[in-house]
């Protein structure tokens, strides 16, 4: 086995990348390298390369068409222009065209080829001068080098644009203003800030579990942009957590969040021996508590989804217990009465209780006496548009 066989084949290793992408990179570099000094101006020059061998055969390849009379196309192409600058409407499809670096007629490939038909590739084969080995070592390094860098690139944003939506572990590299980078293996990802938790501390050597948000191509490799506040990471955490959520059996219809501080999440459960909240909660708090670790201490509560909206409501705002509820079906407003000794349990800290319950359920909660608590303006909690694919949690 060649030395150059061992290098690339450790290149496709490191960069996970295939061999077969690595050759055509190198054929294509070589190819770039004898246009430039050796092609004359019709030639379509292919390389054929031997990685065992390390030799390499040149051709001119064409494609067989019809023939076809050079001084009429150029009529045809000249008429087409005048047509198409005074207005009129042309089809493009129906402009013939002969293109003789890629195409050759039959006439004159049967010169050479008897055997010619319309739609056959020629390869003609081109001299290897010696001196393009050693000019095109050069030529081709720089090339391969671009190319393989576009490969690995290529690879890192397809495996991660596969990967939106999914939980990644990423350990904290560093900080450039208000960015924070983080490896995620084979690449770095960026956390914005509107995607850092309030108040967590994200310094070098942190590893936290991160939900991949988004992945764009840009000049300089894929950017991967990561959250530790979309809702859907407390999903991913409960599936990565509890059985029951990854079966299916129970399923997470809503999640509310603000993250940092507190979330709800909605459950289902689609087997009648399963509670869903007992489930998501676990054995002694067990399974909730892994996912709060994760979150950094963020409260989570636990709510059964029901279809009777009534009863989903008075859920969303445990812990509090509600004494009355009525619902305006036209305008999905709940109006709640709860004891006086319940009021600042519904409402919670700065309504926050009521206002994730309004975003869990979809509908306007007003709570009758919580001006005697809060600020009127906080009395009634709009429910918000949850986002995308998202669910949400209680603590017990």
């Amino acid at each position: 086995m060649s030395e150059l066989k061992d290098a690339i084949q450790l290149i496709c290793q490191e960069k996970n990348i295939s061999v077969e992408s690595v050759l055509e990179t190198i054929e294509a570099a070589l190819a770039a390298a004898y246009r430039k000094d050796f092609a004359q101006k019709n030639q379509n020059i292919k390389v054929d390369f031997d990685i065992e061998t390390q030799k390499m055969e040149v051709f001119d390849v064409k494609t067989v068409v019809a023939d076809m009379d050079l001084e009429e196309l150029e009529k045809e192409r000249a008429e087409f222009i005048a047509k198409k600058e005074a207005g009129e409407e042309v089809d493009e499809e129906a402009l013939r065209k002969f293109n003789p670096k890629t195409e050759i007629m039959l006439a004159e490939a049967k010169e050479s080829d008897k055997k010619a038909k319309i739609g056959l590739e020629i390869k003609t084969k081109l001299e290897v001068p010696s001196e393009f080995g050693r000019m095109a070592a050069q030529t081709a390094k720089q090339v391969i080098i671009q190319r393989l860098r576009e490969a690995e690139r290529e690879v890192v944003y397809s495996e991660f644009k596969s990967r939106e939506g999914e939980v990644v572990t990423g350990v904290v590299q560093r900080r450039e203003g208000r960015l924070v980078f983080v490896d995620i293996g084979h690449t770095f990802a960026v956390l914005l800030p509107e995607d850092q938790v309030p108040g967590e501390n994200y310094t070098a050597g942190a590893r936290l579990k991160f939900l991949v948000a988004g992945v764009e191509k840009a000049s300089k490799g894929p950017e991967i942009r990561i959250s530790r506040t979309h809702p859907d990471l407390v999903k991913k955490l409960f599936i990565m957590e509890v059985p029951e959520v990854a079966s299916g059996a129970v399923e997470i219809k809503n999640v509310a969040r603000e993250a940092g501080s507190r979330t709800k999440v909605a459950v289902f459960s689609h087997e009648d021996n399963i509670d869903p909240v007992g489930s998501c909660v676990g054995q002694r708090g067990t399974r909730v508590q892994t996912v709060i670790s994760e979150l950094g201490g963020e409260k989570i509560d636990i709510i059964e989804w029901s279809e009777n909206q009534a009863k989903f409501i008075g859920n969303a705002l445990s812990p509090a217990k509600i004494e009355s509820l009525e619902l305006n079906e036209a305008g999905r407003i709940a109006t709640i009465k709860v004891k006086e000794d319940q009021l600042s349990l519904a409402i919670g800290r700065s309504g926050q209780n009521v206002r994730l319950a309004a975003r869990l359920t979809d509908w306007k909660i007003d709570i009758l006496g919580a001006e005697k608590i809060v600020e009127p303006a906080a009395v009634a909690a709009e429910a918000e548009p949850a986002p995308v694919e998202t669910a949400e949690t209680k603590e017990e």
